[in-house]
């Protein structure tokens, strides 16, 4: 198969699946990610560690923030394995905070299908 063929429809995948896991988190959409978070997975957040059955649960909770907004990501796929590096803004619901969130997210491609591996976000408040 071609390289850059498959790369162009990697990144796209990657892509889409960057902005499902933002939507997904803003609308406590434990089900989508259910989909493409590998068993094994892990995430950490200020102060946490979760595997993938703690996050759901997690996730299945109303969001402490609204207005999650993507600003920036970059993608680097490297064989089999993907990260994204990403910027994205949300409010905080409690107070109104505006705060920005780092975060990179691990993706591997296993099957054929890739999937979300790992997660680390540096997201004050959330």
């Amino acid at each position: 198969m071609n390289d850059t063929k498959q790369s162009t429809e990697d990144l796209a995948i990657l892509e889409q699946l960057n902005l499902d896991y933002n939507n997904a988190d803003q609308a406590s959409d434990a089900k989508r990610f259910s989909e493409f978070l590998a068993e094994d997975f892990i995430v950490q957040t200020p102060g946490v560690t979760r595997n993938r059955d703690e996050y759901l649960e997690y996730i299945a909770n109303p969001r402490p923030f609204k207005d999650l907004a993507l600003r920036e990501a970059k993608i680097r796929i490297l064989g089999d394995v993907a990260l994204i590096h990403g910027r994205a803004s949300y409010t905080m619901i409690a107070d109104g905070a505006e705060q920005e969130a780092l975060y990179t997210d691990v993706y591997q491609k296993r099957e054929g299908t890739w999937v979300c591996v790992s997660a680390c976000a540096i997201a004050p408040g959330a």
